[in-house]
């Protein structure tokens, strides 16, 4: 399996996981020029960019620690472009969470940037 392929697979638990905590997917792998988000969502009355970082031992740190403050700041552009392209209301409530996955354990970080 190559990285987006492995990348792809652990969306897809992530994702599984998300909605049985509730939330409801609206898109995944959202593209701009600023970058990618892996899931947007709706869990409740918020919108949710949501980061998956998946890691198979600690080696290089634990999954959550990959998202940077570069990376925050690509998320971030690319949920503003998200909201303008799709007209959505800058008074609507948004959030951004980190689903981690190290080997098969997840864990979900709400409002992690």
């Amino acid at each position: 399996m190559n990285k987006r392929e492995t990348g792809g697979c652990y969306e897809e638990m992530a994702a599984a996981y998300l909605e049985k905590e509730g939330y409801h997917i609206i898109e995944r792998n959202y593209y701009t020029r600023q970058g990618e988000i892996d899931i947007v969502a709706r869990d409740g009355e918020y919108l949710v960019f949501i980061e998956v970082k998946y890691r198979n031992n600690l080696k290089k740190g634990h999954p959550a620690e990959a998202v940077t403050y570069q990376k925050q700041q690509r998320i971030r552009k690319s949920a503003r472009y998200y909201m303008y392209e799709h007209r959505i209301s800058e008074d609507m409530p948004c959030r951004f969470d980190v689903v981690s996955i190290l080997k098969e354990e997840i864990q979900l970080f709400k409002n992690a940037f």
